[in-house]
Protein backbone atom coordinates (compact mmCIF):
# COMPACT_ATOMS: atom_id res chain seq x y z
CA UNK A 1 0.00 0.00 0.00
CA UNK A 2 1.55 3.38 -1.13
CA UNK A 3 1.77 5.86 1.72
CA UNK A 4 -0.63 8.49 -0.36
CA UNK A 5 -3.26 5.39 0.14
CA UNK A 6 -2.43 5.61 3.74
CA UNK A 7 -3.48 8.89 4.37
CA UNK A 8 -6.45 8.67 2.18
CA UNK A 9 -8.01 5.88 4.35
CA UNK A 10 -6.75 7.66 7.47
CA UNK A 11 -9.04 10.79 5.97
CA UNK A 12 -11.65 8.45 4.91
CA UNK A 13 -11.02 6.56 9.18
CA UNK A 14 -11.58 10.28 10.34
CA UNK A 15 -14.55 11.94 8.67
CA UNK A 16 -16.82 8.19 9.16
CA UNK A 17 -15.86 9.13 13.28
CA UNK A 18 -17.13 12.95 12.46
CA UNK A 19 -20.15 11.67 10.57
CA UNK A 20 -20.64 8.91 13.68
CA UNK A 21 -20.78 11.44 16.43
CA UNK A 22 -22.69 13.55 14.54
CA UNK A 23 -25.26 11.00 14.35
CA UNK A 24 -24.93 10.09 17.81
CA UNK A 25 -25.70 13.49 18.60
CA UNK A 26 -29.10 13.82 16.45
CA UNK A 27 -30.17 10.56 17.37
CA UNK A 28 -29.72 11.68 21.08
CA UNK A 29 -33.06 10.72 23.14
CA UNK A 30 -35.03 14.20 23.53
CA UNK A 31 -34.85 14.00 27.04
CA UNK A 32 -31.42 13.96 27.34
CA UNK A 33 -30.88 16.33 24.44
CA UNK A 34 -33.49 18.77 26.62
CA UNK A 35 -31.44 18.13 29.88
CA UNK A 36 -28.38 19.39 27.88
CA UNK A 37 -29.87 22.71 26.60
CA UNK A 38 -31.61 22.78 30.00
CA UNK A 39 -27.77 22.45 31.65
CA UNK A 40 -26.41 24.95 29.14
CA UNK A 41 -28.63 27.21 29.75
CA UNK A 42 -27.84 27.21 33.33
CA UNK A 43 -24.21 27.41 32.96
CA UNK A 44 -24.70 31.13 30.93
CA UNK A 45 -27.21 32.07 33.45
CA UNK A 46 -24.01 31.70 36.03
CA UNK A 47 -21.91 32.88 33.80
CA UNK A 48 -24.17 36.60 34.01
CA UNK A 49 -24.62 35.97 37.78
CA UNK A 50 -20.83 36.12 38.29
CA UNK A 51 -20.79 39.30 36.41
CA UNK A 52 -23.27 41.01 38.09
CA UNK A 53 -21.57 40.89 41.54
CA UNK A 54 -18.29 41.98 39.92
CA UNK A 55 -19.89 45.02 38.08
CA UNK A 56 -22.45 45.84 41.45
CA UNK A 57 -18.73 46.33 43.21
CA UNK A 58 -17.49 48.20 40.18
CA UNK A 59 -20.16 50.13 40.68
CA UNK A 60 -19.77 51.11 44.00
CA UNK A 61 -15.85 51.79 43.67
CA UNK A 62 -16.74 54.40 41.00
CA UNK A 63 -19.39 55.42 43.04
CA UNK A 64 -22.26 55.16 40.22
CA UNK A 65 -25.78 54.16 39.84
CA UNK A 66 -27.22 51.68 37.38
CA UNK A 67 -29.33 48.41 37.55
CA UNK A 68 -27.87 45.32 36.59
CA UNK A 69 -29.68 43.25 33.68
CA UNK A 70 -28.95 39.90 32.90
CA UNK A 71 -30.36 37.46 29.85
CA UNK A 72 -29.13 34.83 27.49
CA UNK A 73 -29.04 35.45 23.98
CA UNK A 74 -27.70 33.59 20.64
CA UNK A 75 -26.03 31.03 22.74
CA UNK A 76 -23.87 33.59 25.37
CA UNK A 77 -24.49 35.50 28.63
CA UNK A 78 -25.75 39.22 28.22
CA UNK A 79 -25.68 41.62 30.87
CA UNK A 80 -26.45 44.76 30.27
CA UNK A 81 -25.77 48.26 32.91
CA UNK A 82 -28.83 50.63 32.53
CA UNK A 83 -28.78 53.97 34.76
CA UNK A 84 -31.94 54.18 37.31
CA UNK A 85 -35.02 55.79 36.44
CA UNK A 86 -33.73 55.47 32.92
CA UNK A 87 -30.79 58.07 33.51
CA UNK A 88 -27.57 56.95 32.02
CA UNK A 89 -25.22 60.13 31.57
CA UNK A 90 -23.34 59.24 34.21
CA UNK A 91 -22.99 56.00 33.22
CA UNK A 92 -21.41 57.27 29.73
CA UNK A 93 -17.36 57.00 31.16
CA UNK A 94 -17.86 53.49 31.33
CA UNK A 95 -17.96 53.53 27.54
CA UNK A 96 -15.80 55.61 26.18
CA UNK A 97 -15.76 58.09 23.62
CA UNK A 98 -15.74 54.76 21.08
CA UNK A 99 -16.87 52.27 23.24
CA UNK A 100 -13.08 51.39 23.93
CA UNK A 101 -13.52 51.48 28.29
CA UNK A 102 -16.76 49.23 27.44
CA UNK A 103 -14.68 47.04 25.43
CA UNK A 104 -11.60 46.84 28.52
CA UNK A 105 -14.54 46.38 31.13
CA UNK A 106 -16.05 43.47 29.16
CA UNK A 107 -12.39 41.61 28.72
CA UNK A 108 -12.17 42.51 32.33
CA UNK A 109 -15.24 40.94 33.10
CA UNK A 110 -15.15 37.75 30.86
CA UNK A 111 -11.68 37.60 33.14
CA UNK A 112 -13.78 37.57 37.07
CA UNK A 113 -16.39 34.90 34.96
CA UNK A 114 -13.36 32.48 33.54
CA UNK A 115 -11.57 33.01 37.49
CA UNK A 116 -14.83 31.82 39.18
CA UNK A 117 -16.52 29.46 36.41
CA UNK A 118 -13.06 27.94 35.10
CA UNK A 119 -14.54 28.08 32.15
CA UNK A 120 -13.71 30.95 28.65
CA UNK A 121 -16.09 33.46 29.02
CA UNK A 122 -18.00 34.69 25.41
CA UNK A 123 -20.29 37.08 27.91
CA UNK A 124 -21.41 40.32 26.20
CA UNK A 125 -21.70 43.44 28.17
CA UNK A 126 -23.72 46.27 27.25
CA UNK A 127 -23.51 50.13 29.30
CA UNK A 128 -26.40 52.85 28.70
CA UNK A 129 -27.29 51.01 25.84
CA UNK A 130 -24.22 52.10 23.76
CA UNK A 131 -24.07 48.64 21.90
CA UNK A 132 -27.74 48.51 21.07
CA UNK A 133 -27.32 52.28 19.48
CA UNK A 134 -24.44 50.79 17.90
CA UNK A 135 -25.93 47.81 16.62
CA UNK A 136 -28.49 49.75 15.04
CA UNK A 137 -25.98 52.60 13.17
CA UNK A 138 -23.57 49.52 12.20
CA UNK A 139 -26.85 47.37 10.63
CA UNK A 140 -27.82 50.59 8.06
CA UNK A 141 -24.11 51.28 7.22
CA UNK A 142 -23.63 48.11 6.18
CA UNK A 143 -27.05 47.65 4.54
CA UNK A 144 -26.20 51.21 2.56
CA UNK A 145 -22.59 49.43 1.57
CA UNK A 146 -24.21 46.20 0.20
CA UNK A 147 -26.87 48.22 -1.98
CA UNK A 148 -23.82 50.42 -2.88
CA UNK A 149 -21.97 46.77 -4.03
CA UNK A 150 -25.54 45.85 -5.63
CA UNK A 151 -25.46 48.91 -8.03
CA UNK A 152 -22.10 49.77 -8.76
CA UNK A 153 -20.43 45.86 -8.56
CA UNK A 154 -17.53 47.02 -7.00
CA UNK A 155 -16.03 46.43 -3.53
CA UNK A 156 -16.76 48.62 -0.88
CA UNK A 157 -14.80 48.81 2.41
CA UNK A 158 -15.95 49.73 5.81
CA UNK A 159 -14.47 52.20 8.05
CA UNK A 160 -12.71 50.19 11.24
CA UNK A 161 -14.66 48.20 13.45
CA UNK A 162 -14.62 45.72 16.72
CA UNK A 163 -15.02 42.44 16.01
CA UNK A 164 -18.28 43.00 17.47
CA UNK A 165 -19.60 45.60 15.08
CA UNK A 166 -17.88 42.96 12.34
CA UNK A 167 -19.62 40.46 12.86
CA UNK A 168 -22.95 42.49 12.87
CA UNK A 169 -21.52 43.74 8.91
CA UNK A 170 -20.74 39.86 8.19
CA UNK A 171 -24.68 39.27 9.40
CA UNK A 172 -25.86 41.97 6.91
CA UNK A 173 -23.91 41.12 3.75
CA UNK A 174 -25.03 37.18 4.41
CA UNK A 175 -28.30 38.09 4.54
CA UNK A 176 -28.15 40.45 1.37
CA UNK A 177 -26.68 37.34 -0.90
CA UNK A 178 -23.09 39.27 -0.99
CA UNK A 179 -19.60 37.72 0.38
CA UNK A 180 -17.55 39.87 3.38
CA UNK A 181 -14.28 39.79 4.99
CA UNK A 182 -12.10 40.96 7.67
CA UNK A 183 -8.97 42.89 6.80
CA UNK A 184 -6.03 44.56 8.45
CA UNK A 185 -5.20 44.70 12.27
CA UNK A 186 -6.71 45.92 15.14
CA UNK A 187 -7.57 48.35 15.86
CA UNK A 188 -7.72 48.95 12.17
CA UNK A 189 -9.56 45.79 11.17
CA UNK A 190 -12.24 46.41 8.59
CA UNK A 191 -14.72 44.42 6.65
CA UNK A 192 -15.36 44.43 3.01
CA UNK A 193 -18.04 43.43 0.93
CA UNK A 194 -17.64 42.36 -2.29
CA UNK A 195 -20.44 40.86 -5.08
CA UNK A 196 -21.09 36.68 -4.46
CA UNK A 197 -18.14 34.79 -5.80
CA UNK A 198 -18.48 33.56 -9.66
CA UNK A 199 -18.70 30.21 -10.53
CA UNK A 200 -16.62 28.95 -13.32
Amino acid sequence: MSESQTEIETVDETVTDVDAAASEEVEAPKSERTTRSGSAVRDLEEEGEVAADYLEELLDIADLDGDIDIDVENGRASVAIVGEGGTDRSLRRLVGAQGDVLEALQELTRLAVQASTGERSRLMLDIAGFREARRKAVSEAATRACQEVQRTGGPVRMEPMTAFERKIVHDVVAAAGLESESEGVDPDRRVVISGTASTS
